[in-house]
């Protein structure tokens, strides 16, 4: 057997890991690093005997790195997808109290971007591949290790492409376990006591960012004009802006907020006259899950004009659109009614939501992981309200999970930092992580 462990190792792996600036500005000639990071990564898992594959997901830069594990020879089980991306969204080191990628060890903190979106899982996989391959660990079945690129921007030169141009890279995969998944909510019983639980991702609402368009006649600004495209895409945006989504209630959603129920007592029951109100109790995470229970459609981007006194002939904006499994067609009708019939709208990105069940042995072990090293903890299923590389892999057929483990402070605000300054993961939580997702893979 090795000397060293993944737990000797991971919290340096994380820590390197963010020292790759591979910031993803969603421009590919602007978009930096990813093929250094994946190459060092390739580097890692060679040097403890894996035979890697460097892939380039349709553009130079664009590194992708993938690893196979053999499971037992006589084995008809399908393989499992252990999947992380390497990109990051940019950082402002000015805002920083330390440099976003520094990888800085401190306070019982790794530091940096990536640092929970989503280097410390892939710092744990890396980790746990390595000490597997040297100690000779035959897992029950054989295991995928896949290290991606563009994840930040959609997956259009990662996973997308990846799943479209080179399915044999999944070959033999039927399940797959990514990020945002597994991390502990602290929640409060009616006897005083706490208890954590554990929220596996099994459903994802879809991602479809819309463009909105008027054309109108330019002409001076002092005029009088009739129709006017700033004004037409400005009263467009204000009205989605400002539209509530009925409430809908998912499979994963209702699952999970019968679950919160039975431990804290809140009513958390559908038709419940103060749900939302009441999921404030939860805490910090109360903004994802919040978002879990209708359709969004934030406007973030608008453009028009060129010079003061001249009314453009073209307005536009962009909508920022989460959609719920099962409501497409219904969310496109309403978004219909909303920007009137002088508006065209066109989908930039979309990407489907996806939905599996809260059951099954790959549940079965990331409960048994979790039972192994927190006695009283308990998985529960639960919707993300963004998306992940998981929307690719679907497309195969692979049936996708957030599983990346991690028992946080229950004063933590978690949520915040995805994408937010300071991001920061605490040291116990990754060597927690990592004990209960050796734990997993060992059993799954």
């Amino acid at each position: 057997m090795s000397s060293q462990s993944a737990t000797d190792e991971v919290v340096d792996l994380v820590s390197q890991l963010i020292r790759f600036d591979t910031s993803n500005t969603g421009e590919p000639e602007t978009t930096k690093g990813e093929e250094e990071c994946a190459r060092w990564v390739a580097q890692q898992l060679e040097e403890v005997g894996y035979t890697t594959q460097y892939v380039e997901s349709g553009r130079p830069g664009r590194g992708n790195v993938f690893a196979r594990l053999a499971g037992p020879p006589d084995s008809d089980r399908g393989a499992l997808l252990i999947h992380a991306h390497l990109d990051v969204v940019p950082a402002e080191p000015a805002d920083w109290s330390v440099h976003p990628f520094s990888g800085a060890i401190k306070d019982g903190y790794i530091w940096g971007r990536g640092a929970v979106d989503m280097k410390d899982m892939a710092g744990m996989a890396l980790a746990l591949a390595r000490q597997f391959k040297r100690d000779g660990t035959v897992p029950p079945r054989e295991l995928v290790f896949a290290f991606l690129a563009d994840e930040e921007a959609g997956g259009s030169w990662g996973s997308h492409w990846l799943v479209e141009n080179r399915p044999e890279l999944f070959e033999g995969i039927t399940e797959a376990v990514g990020e945002v998944g597994g991390f502990s909510l602290t929640v409060d019983r009616p006897d005083g006591t706490q208890k954590r639980l554990y929220l596996v991702e099994t459903a994802e609402k879809g991602l479809a960012w819309m463009r909105l368009t008027a054309e109108a006649r330019a002409g001076h600004g002092s005029f009088l004009h009739d129709e006017n495209a700033v004004t037409e895409v400005a009263e467009a945006v204000a009205r989605i802006g400002r539209h509530t989504f009925p409430l809908v209630m998912t499979e994963s959603v209702s699952q999970f907020l019968a679950e919160v129920s039975a431990e804290t007592g809140l009513d958390l029951s559908p038709d419940a006259p103060d749900l939302e109100t009441s999921l404030f109790k939860l805490g910090n995470l109360a903004r994802i899950i919040g978002a879990t229970l209708r359709d969004t459609a934030n406007p973030t981007m608008l453009k028009a004009g060129y010079k003061a006194n001249v009314i453009p002939q073209k307005a536009e904006a962009v909508v920022d659109c989460r959609v719920l499994p099962g409501r497409q067609a219904a969310f496109e009708k309403e978004i219909d009614e909303l920007i009137g019939p002088n508006v065209r709208r066109e989908w930039i990105t979309h990407l489907d939501s996806y939905e599996t069940t809260f059951d099954g042995d790959l549940v079965e072990a990331m409960n048994a992981a979790i039972l192994e090293h927190d006695p009283q903890g308990k998985t529960v299923p639960y919707m993300l309200s963004g998306g992940t590389d998981a929307k690719a892999f679907a497309k195969l057929g692979i049936r996708c999970f957030g599983f990346a483990p991690l028992q946080l402070p229950p004063e933590l605000d978690f949520a915040a930092l995805f994408h937010g300054v300071d991001e920061r993961v605490p040291v116990d939580s990754v060597l927690f992580g990592t004990k209960v997702f050796e734990h997993f893979l060992r059993h799954s």
